[in-house]
């Protein structure tokens, strides 16, 4: 499987995560998160971008995933009712659940729902867990955001 991350150039070479609080997790708690295609890493990053940030140079980082990762699966009817809300109000229960499960440590992978596209999903990555040596980035690519793209 490969994963998608759009990023800053100056980040794009590595997987690292900020812990920075984000929907799937709060202030502290260290995760990466990714997209099934470039189309939805595209759409996840637009929704927290402003206009000035879009002609920074971003980069495509095409990530393996061998075959034996085990991914916990979350999908959407697992969720609180309004978990795909704003913040604050959806991202209080994503960050309690999210962040539980990178506790736990059980998996490299969580499998989300987008809150952007539904039937989409995102994947989150603990960098803590044994396996995050397993993940190669097989390549970057040049990415631009289309000047037609509203926001």
């Amino acid at each position: 499987m490969e994963l998608y991350r759009i990023t800053t150039k100056q980040w794009s070479e590595r997987l690292v995560a900020s812990g920075y609080p984000a929907r799937w997790n709060s202030i502290g708690v260290y995760t990466i998160y990714t997209a099934s295609s470039r189309s939805l890493a595209c759409l996840e990053n637009l929704v927290h971008l402003d206009i000035a940030s879009l002609s920074k140079l971003f980069r495509v980082c095409v990530i393996h995933v061998p075959p034996e990762i085990m991914i916990h699966n979350l999908e959407a009817d697992q969720l609180p009712e309004n978990w795909f809300l704003s913040a604050p109000e959806g991202y209080a229960q994503c960050q309690s659940i999210a962040d539980k499960w990178n506790l736990e440590n059980n998996t490299l992978l969580l499998k989300v729902p987008s809150a952007i596209i539904m039937n989409e999903y995102n994947y989150l990555i603990n960098p803590k867990n044994k396996d995050f040596k397993k993940l190669k980035i097989i390549g970057t690519e040049p990415f631009f955001f289309d000047d037609r793209l509203k926001l």
